[in-house]
């Protein structure tokens, strides 16, 4: 006899949800299994446990028991907390403590930072993590130099940020959850607490941890409302830092706005641009860490698409200044503002180029066909990192590795002996080639040409008519080679380090200058020699301000 087709669809949604509650009840009974089979690390955090329960409560911990006796909890912050790194994603950390409110250890589970992922060794991270074991969960943490009233715990050397997301992120989570259970400060065990029903024993089987959780319950939360952003507090404990980049970045505004006049006076530009290229170099970059990567530029791309939060930025006083600087600059100069004036590491190799010169190191250049077509390579190098970011940020982070910003300027050259044989490798290179890396492999210059060619002026750079026609000096001046044989100036590739501009006020090396100077010193001598000869042929119309007519029709600007 034919089932009726009601019934038939009846049927299966009652099969289809009878199969989604058995899996859901077996995912349920697997994570209540044993949290210390889930997270190994638990188990270092607590070595005489036994058993653990599974994650509960509001916010969710996992009681952690020797026999009858409850030891401690541990959690995930993502539980309690979402505090957004610089990637724009929370870093989910597995923290324990005990009855006595003493934190017993931390692991980082799962995190997408570029700057974790690579760059900061295991061991660097273990030591960092290993400072919070035996702190108390009531009295506050700080990172860097100690502070009245905190405990202190050591930075990671070019992942500060990151660092104090991750300090705060446990600080008031494992507070949190330790008031949830009773616990309160001089480690007062909450009486109500009592051993929970054996939740099975410990598996001797190690699982990899699971990935966090994407659902969010009524336990999940974030910080407080009466609590003060995190950007906040950086930006206030770097207030003399951001002072400074701010007097720096007004004083470079000035050297824009009046570079004609400077280029008026070349020795004096000379010694403030080598000045503010030592600042870029010393203090935004190796003492500030604020060396701008093309990481950055994919972050922003990512958040963009997402769920774009100024707080994610804000994050990095040092480094969002300067990227609103740089967003300013590239509408009305171009990229050349940046690359040629505020990237730490471009500074280096500018410095360092000018010290081989100095001591006679021999320049080697790339014939004009083979310098074109290298220097597209940088936008080919753009491209494939954007693509890899498209799967994921982490995986492009280790292809990024091509800038050697992290290894040179933000870890100072305290990294693997591959990284700083590539760094160095590049800076010995630069010493024959003038940025020779900007020039032909930086995918950070590649993104910043972008939408530098939607300038809206093109005339800070001068030129003349005669440029390039006949007039070659600039071009074979360039150093960068932004300046084509026909005398346009190249945005895309000028550093804007106003060599040109220098030559373009110097009658002594501006071709059109020198012609012009020429004819004023001939019509000058041919005034004198008819003035001369006017007492024996008589008044021949000429008086000391005039010209003749060929040296009034010279060429203008």
């Amino acid at each position: 006899m034919a089932v009726p087709l009601t019934k038939f669809i009846a049927r299966s949604i009652t099969m289809l949800a009878a199969a989604l509650f058995l899996a859901c009840a077996q995912a349920g009974a697997a994570r209540a299994e044993d949290t210390g089979t889930l997270y190994p690390q638990a188990r270092t955090f607590f070595p005489e446990a036994d058993r653990f329960g599974a994650f509960e409560g509001a916010p969710p911990a996992a009681p952690v028991y020797r026999g009858d006796k409850l030891l401690g909890y541990v959690f995930l912050t993502n539980d309690v907390v979402r505090i957004p790194a610089y990637s724009g994603k929370p870093i989910n950390t597995l923290v324990g403590f005990d009855l006595a409110g003493r934190i017993t250890g931390i692991a980082i589970v799962h995190h997408e930072e570029p700057i974790l992922a690579v760059g900061i060794t295991e061991a660097r991270l273990k030591a960092f993590t290993d400072q919070y074991r035996g702190k108390s969960v009531f009295k506050p943490i700080t990172v860097g130099a100690p502070r009245p009233g905190y405990a202190a715990v050591d930075t990671i050397s070019g992942a500060t940020i990151t660092v104090m997301v991750q300090n705060a992120t446990i600080t008031k989570s494992v507070r949190r959850v330790a008031e949830s259970r009773g616990l309160r400060p001089g480690g007062i065990a909450p009486s109500s607490v009592s051993a929970a029903p054996n939740a099975g024993a410990a598996s001797s089987a190690a699982r990899a941890p699971v990935p966090p959780r994407s659902d969010t319950s009524a336990a999940r939360s974030v910080a407080d409302p009466a609590e003060e952003p995190l950007w906040k507090e950086v930006w206030r404990n770097r207030k003399y830092s951001v002072a400074l980049l701010l007097v720096g970045l007004g004083v470079l505004s000035l050297i824009l706005v009046f570079q004609d006049w400077l280029a008026r006076h070349p020795r004096f530009l000379w010694y403030l641009r080598r000045g503010f290229l030592l600042f870029t170099l010393f203090f935004i970059g190796w003492y500030a860490l604020a060396q701008l990567s093309v990481m950055h530029v994919l972050t922003f791309l990512h958040a963009a698409m997402r769920n774009f939060q100024w707080e994610n930025f804000l994050i990095d006083p040092m480094l969002f200044i300067l990227w609103g600087f740089v967003a300013l600059t590239l509408l009305l100069w171009g990229r050349g503002v940046y690359c040629g004036w505020l990237c730490p590491y471009g500074a280096l190799q500018e410095l360092e180029n000018q010290l081989a010169r100095w001591l006679g190191v021999k320049q080697l250049e790339f014939p004009d066909v083979v310098h074109e077509r290298l220097s597209a390579v940088k936008y080919l190098v753009l491209i494939m990192l954007f693509g890899i970011s498209l799967q994921s940020l982490v995986e492009a982070a280790h292809y990024a590795e091509i800038e050697p910003f992290k290894t040179t300027i933000v870890m100072h050259f305290f990294r693997e002996w591959p990284f700083v044989l590539y760094s160095g490798a590049l800076l010995v290179v630069a010493a024959f080639n003038r940025k020779f890396f900007c020039k032909y492999l930086c995918p950070l210059g590649a993104a910043l040409a972008i939408p530098g060619r939607f300038r809206v002026f093109d005339w800070w750079l001068r030129r003349r008519k005669e440029c390039g026609r006949p007039c070659q000096t600039c071009a074979h001046e360039c150093e960068v080679r932004a300046i084509r044989q026909t005398g346009e100036i190249n945005a895309n590739e000028c550093h804007y380090c106003l060599d040109c501009q220098v030559t373009y006020y110097n009658e002594r090396k501006c071709m059109p200058l020198i012609e012009r100077m020429k004819r004023r010193e001939r019509a000058t001598r041919a005034r004198e020699v008819v003035q001369a000869m006017e007492p024996h042929a008589g008044p021949m119309g000429l008086d000391e301000h005039s010209e003749p007519r060929s040296s009034r029709d010279g060429p203008t600007e």
